[in-house]
């Protein structure tokens, strides 16, 4: 059996993970209320703008947002439904699906920004110093790509239905 936790590390596991909550708890909840957004279809919208006019791929989209590959398709779908998104069979693999964020999408994600921002920064921010941000950032920045080392999600075989 593995060593418990130390006390320490127990402190700061159950802080991380209720500030992440009740940050996505906000978050969640301004996204519905301004855009219609569920989390994860504002992380895509977020995704393909910072992509800077280049494609993604759905397996691009999978690598980067932490949500079940059947998960982001039918989100895929309900933004692609609601003309927030384009997908279309890549022209240099047919296996894979290329995504593009329309102007609809563009001017969703600059509706729902505003209001985005003012949640993160009164509920992260405000309490911090910037040395606290810069110590936050350059912590968190570690332990994410030391959790993203591993190999994608992509990347890992498919369960079958049995």
């Amino acid at each position: 059996m593995a060593d418990a936790l130390k006390p320490e590390q127990m402190r700061t596991y159950f802080a991380l993970t209720e500030a992440v909550s009740l940050l996505q708890y906000e978050v969640r909840k301004q996204l519905q209320a301004e855009g219609g957004l569920s989390y994860v279809q504002f992380e895509i919208l977020a995704k393909l703008v910072d992509a800077e006019g280049r494609s993604l791929t759905m397996t691009d989209l999978a690598d980067g947002v932490v949500y079940s590959r059947s998960g982001l398709t039918h989100q895929a779908g309900l933004l692609e439904r609601d003309g927030l998104i384009s997908r279309r069979a890549s022209p240099d693999d047919q296996r894979a699906t290329v995504v593009d964020i329309t102007k609809a999408g563009r001017a969703r994600v600059a509706d729902v920004l505003p209001g985005h921002v003012d949640v993160v920064r009164e509920l992260l921010f405000d309490s911090l110093s910037d040395r606290d941000v810069r110590t936050l950032g350059d912590v968190m920045s570690r332990a994410r790509d030391h959790m993203r080392a591993r190999p994608p999600r992509s990347a890992a075989p498919r369960r079958r239905a049995r």
